[in-house]
């Protein structure tokens, strides 16, 4: 790895603030202790940072997934400052460029290629020549005036959020270092490692489930503390979907909070990746990994008949649904104009139906195939 000249304050802020809040935080604790406010401060002030991160910053605005309200992308700018990541230009630029040029040790800022170090955080610490600054690619983020603002007073909102705002609330609760401590410094600490993690962790450990084009991987476990940013494998392959999680289970606050503002006119043009397309991704990953699985094993001729069956199958069939279904919304859009004779609506209605059922037992097939085979290469092992 080339030896890049170390980013001086980088280090000084990456090394002395985990060692203050680990020595600070428990001997404050121990000496005077914390009560539930400051804990629902630090609490808050997570929720702040984070989603700001998720939803402004990476889906917003890096990826323009959703438009947001002025009123929301200045909450979302004043967030991305108290989480200490960089401006929003900056943040987007170095994003938009890892998604370019992924895994490419040269190009990619936060290659997961160079290691989890790097990936983490050593990206970070040295003026490495895949980090420098080019604006080339966020010239529709330059011209909103609320990201220029950010970018042109990013120090002094820095110290307004990191200090003045935690030692105003302790101020109000009698106690302005605990909150510091709290909401200040562990809660900084803690939020900026939430956000590595995505860059280094999800790129390792996980499930390729759509696509294996990249190092992303979705881990289900790394969502339930990133604000559903684990699904890190559906986010690369389709990554202006406004969903990291794309099923309605999967732990996602940041699609639920974009949503939710969408009722209320803060969120607009939610972008949604079509169902059949991603079903369509998952299909061809379930098949290209049983035909590599059992590609030097001795597998029964019939058992190898029937997957390319069931593939071509599914394949014809996810067709259907999916040109039915586009069908079946355009007849729900020309219903509303009244355009449309009663008994077209009944038709297309029945047929999407029956095809959605038979896309189901289809499915299951599928599903059911797939585990035999693996019983007979297990078998077989």
């Amino acid at each position: 790895m080339e030896k890049a000249p170390i980013n001086l304050t980088n280090m000084l802020l990456f090394s002395l603030t985990p060692l203050l809040a680990v020595i600070l935080v428990p001997l404050y604790g121990y000496l005077d202790g914390y009560d539930l406010y400051e804990w629902l401060v630090f609490l808050g002030m997570m929720l702040f940072c984070g989603l700001s991160i998720t939803a402004g910053y990476h889906r917003m605005w890096s990826h323009k997934a959703y438009k947001g309200h002025p009123f929301l992308r200045l909450i979302f700018a004043l967030g991305g400052a108290c989480a200490l990541q960089n401006d929003v230009m900056h943040w987007a630029s170095d994003h938009r460029r890892h998604h370019r040029h992924v895994d490419q040790n040269d190009l990619d800022p936060y290659s997961a290629g160079r290691g989890f170090w790097f990936s983490h955080i050593g990206w970070i610490l040295r003026h490495y020549d895949s980090g420098k600054e080019d604006f080339s690619n966020i010239k529709d983020i330059q011209q909103d005036k609320i990201a220029l603002w950010q970018h042109q007073h990013y120090l002094l909102l820095v110290l307004l959020t990191n200090i003045g705002l935690p030692a105003f609330l302790g101020f109000l609760h009698g106690d302005i270092i605990a909150c510091l401590l709290l909401g200040g410094l562990l809660r900084l600490v803690m939020s900026q490692h939430v956000t590595y993690l995505i860059n280094s962790i999800a790129h390792m450990w996980g499930k390729q489930t759509y696509s294996d084009a990249s190092s992303a991987r979705d881990n289900p476990l790394l969502a339930l503390i990133t604000y559903g940013e684990g699904y890190h494998n559906y986010h690369h392959t389709f990554q202006w979907d406004y969903r990291n999680g794309v099923k309605w289970w999967h732990f996602d606050p940041t699609k639920w909070m974009i949503r939710s503002l969408s009722c209320v006119g803060l969120t607009t043009d939610l972008k949604r990746t079509d169902p059949a397309r991603v079903e369509t991704a998952r299909l061809q990953m379930q098949y290209q990994r049983a035909r590599e699985q059992f590609e030097f094993r001795d597998i029964p001729d019939n058992l190898r008949a029937k997957l390319e069956q069931e593939y071509q199958q599914f394949q014809q069939l996810l067709k259907e649904w999916n040109a039915t279904r586009q069908k079946w919304l355009e007849a729900r859009e020309k219903r509303l104009q009244e355009t449309l004779a009663q008994w077209e609506r009944m038709e297309l209605r029945d047929s999407y139906v029956e095809l959605k059922f038979a896309l189901k037992i289809q499915r299951k097939r599928w599903h059911e195939l797939l585990r035999s085979l693996h019983s007979v290469m297990a078998t077989a092992t």
